[in-house]
């Protein structure tokens, strides 16, 4: 046990799933009730990812040190989770035109899809303003992230007393995350029994044309897209950063299959990368909700499959409109798992498909979901990082930075 502790965490994390993976083959039913240890985890995470969201943003305004480009960064970060949302659409468009799917369709899922984008937007604004309580016990990030926003700028007039027992709050907030990130291979261990038990690996065999496009496209984003992101603002070898990204954030995303989940693991990730606190408080919870290049690869590849199995062909302008649509369809879709599935039915509408059809499609989605959505939320996670990481280093913002204070 003591040498196992000396091991790093992914690991450990490593072991947990190839443990999991093989007891959840010999012993399914003993493997299914561990599956308890997974949802003990992933509840954890929840638990106090909102908490800790609130509390890290509040102190971190109300103490901040002025810097000349905390804005500038924000504003970058943001501006590249949009181009990565875009970018990833744009991606799954181009492979699923060249390689095009057809899907055997039966049965419907159930669910009630947008019936519009208007009406995705309109539920992010909501959650903007939601009561702070309620952001706390229903896990909305983005309500959260106002109120925290709010206080801490109230804050920042505060006797210096309160400011630094704000702090103190978020240390040992944080300190709890870290003793929850601790149990990550025993979660992931959990997880990984309980779906080799239920799910197996048949029932993907059908769909493995679709799967396989699916992780393709979010491979060459992950590989690809974000290290050329990354090196055009920093000028440096993005891969020991992307690397770095896949293998803390991305491997505990992929089991927990959660972005709202995975938010403490990169808050933690993000400070041990030397990013500034001032900037990743604000711009991890946001991205959990906003930063989906996943979602929109998951979106357009099922949307296109379902035109090509009804025999529609879409022209140009339809293409692009839907890799539109499914960026902003991405920033809506929830932070859970196979949250991205029931904004398929809205991409399918431009092609003037049924809602009957198009949640056949959802269905398969599902069917396919332990390998979609598992990579869909580790590009997600990982993507987070890498940005955030990419604003703050941004080489033209340190030259701005230092001509502002150069006398």
């Amino acid at each position: 046990m003591r040498r196992l502790l000396t091991l790093g965490l992914v690991p450990r994390i490593l072991i947990g799933v190839l443990l999991g993976a093989l007891l959840g083959t010999l012993a399914p039913t003993l493997a299914e009730s561990l599956g308890l240890l997974g949802e003990l985890f992933v509840a954890m995470l929840k638990a106090v990812a909102p908490l800790l969201v609130m509390v890290l943003v509040m102190s971190a305004i109300a103490n901040r040190h002025e810097r000349p480009a905390d804005s500038q960064r924000i504003a970058l970060t943001f501006g590249l989770y949009l181009v990565g949302t875009v970018s990833a659409a744009l991606v799954a468009l181009v492979l699923s035109f060249s390689f095009p799917q057809t899907l055997t369709l039966s049965s419907a899922a159930q669910g009630a899809p947008p019936a519009a984008v208007g009406g995705v937007l309109r539920t992010v604004l909501f959650k903007l303003v939601d009561n702070p309580i309620s952001a706390l016990v229903n896990g909305n990030f983005l309500g959260c992230l106002t109120w925290a926003v709010l206080l801490g700028l109230s804050f920042r007039r505060a006797p210096q007393n309160f400011r630094d027992g704000l702090q103190t709050v978020a240390d040992g907030v944080a300190d709890v995350v870290r003793y929850v990130i601790m149990l990550a291979p025993l979660g992931i261990f959990g997880l990984v029994c309980a779906t080799v038990a239920s799910t197996g690996i048949d029932v993907l065999a059908e769909y493995a044309s679709v799967a396989g496009l699916l992780v393709l496209a979010m491979l060459i984003m992950a590989l690809l897209a974000n290290p050329l992101y990354l090196w055009l603002l920093t000028r440096r070898n993005p891969y020991p950063v992307v690397l770095q990204c896949l293998q803390t954030s991305g491997i505990t995303a992929f089991f927990t299959r959660s972005s709202a989940a995975n938010i403490p693991v990169n808050l933690a990730l993000a400070e041990r990368l030397g990013i500034s606190e001032e900037l990743y408080a604000v711009t991890i919870p946001v991205g959990a909700t906003v930063n989906m290049a996943g979602a929109a690869i998951t979106i357009t590849t099922l949307a296109l499959a379902a035109a090509h199995t009804l025999g529609v062909d879409p022209s140009p302008p339809q293409a692009l409109l839907l890799c539109v649509v499914s960026a902003l369809a991405a920033c809506g879709a929830s932070g859970v798992p196979s949250g991205s599935l029931l904004l398929v039915p809205l991409a399918c509408s431009l092609f003037g498909i049924p809602i009957d059809t198009a949640m056949q499609v959802v269905a398969v989605g599902l069917i396919i979901s332990v390998i979609q959505d598992s990579a869909e939320t580790a590009l997600n996670s990982s993507t987070d990082v890498v940005y955030t990481y990419a604003a703050d280093h941004a080489h033209f913002l340190d030259s701005s930075a230092r001509e502002t204070s150069s006398p």
